[in-house]
């Protein structure tokens, strides 16, 4: 799965780092690239919790045409 994510330098705390696709999913790093290894880690624990959430819930997949 690819998800977009916005990466910001903020000042010389490093770069900070967030998916808008998740709500409440953000990361942070010394660098960029750390910034950017860390989020990954981050998409994959909400996608896990969000699994262990919703798996008790009664859910539908909806299709939406862009």
């Amino acid at each position: 799965m690819k998800f977009k994510v916005i990466i910001e330098k903020v000042d010389n705390e490093g770069y900070s780092v967030y998916c808008p696709t998740l709500k409440d999913c953000w990361s942070q790093g010394k660098t960029e690239e750390e910034a950017l290894e860390n989020i990954k880690d981050a998409i994959k624990v909400y996608l896990e919790t969000l699994e262990e959430v919703t798996k008790t819930k009664h859910t539908h997949d909806v299709e939406v045409a862009v």
